[in-house]
């Protein structure tokens, strides 16, 4: 039986005094990680998914205010979004508040976005990697040029391992956990 996240009202602890790193670590990034174990193993699907990401999103706002007073250090900077000529974002959208529920600090920069767009943004904020996001098989060749100028990991259901591996990519995955996995290595 899975018991309940430890911090289901992060505005009743931040009240009661619980320091905003427990908030986050043990109530927040925990919650996350054992819905993306959930998600990973069958047994949640992309609507539990996203609710959990929209709860944890909505908790990191109530946090934010607060992140600088308890010390709460970022894991690192990410750039994400979905590449030229491709217009879904929801997987976008759930790597980018799963990873900021990681500790992330995460620059969004759309869908639609070209290549050198990725590059320049990540240069200004000494990203430590680049998120690509792909839904549709056509806009997939628009990842390579990006991989090619920086630490890039891709992904979107139908990209493949071999895919990143033919273009260089540093990882691939077809689901937000796995790329939240994936990043979390890459900037150990």
């Amino acid at each position: 039986m899975t018991k309940p996240p430890p911090w289901p009202k992060p505005k009743a602890e931040i009240d009661a005094g619980t320091a905003i790193e427990t908030i986050l670590k043990d109530g927040l990034i925990d919650a996350m990680d054992e819905v993306g174990e959930k998600f990973s193993a069958g047994e949640f699907f992309v609507p539990e998914m996203l609710m959990a990401a929209q709860a944890m999103k909505a908790g990191l706002e109530l946090l934010k205010p607060h992140l600088g007073e308890g010390g709460s250090q970022s894991k690192g900077t990410a750039v994400i979004g979905t590449v030229k000529g491709d217009l879904h974002d929801i997987g976008k959208n759930l790597v980018s508040m799963m990873m900021e529920g990681a500790g992330f600090e995460v620059v969004d920069l759309g869908v639609d976005v070209e290549s050198e767009a990725f590059v320049k943004r990540a240069a200004e904020k000494n990203a430590d990697v680049i998120t690509l996001s792909a839904l549709l098989t056509t806009t997939m060749p628009a990842m390579e040029s990006t991989v090619k100028a920086t630490r890039t990991i891709i992904g979107g259901a139908p990209v493949p391992q071999a895919f990143a591996d033919q273009i260089g990519a540093d990882g691939c995955s077809a689901d937000a956990p796995g790329a939240v996995k994936i990043v979390k290595e890459l900037v150990a």
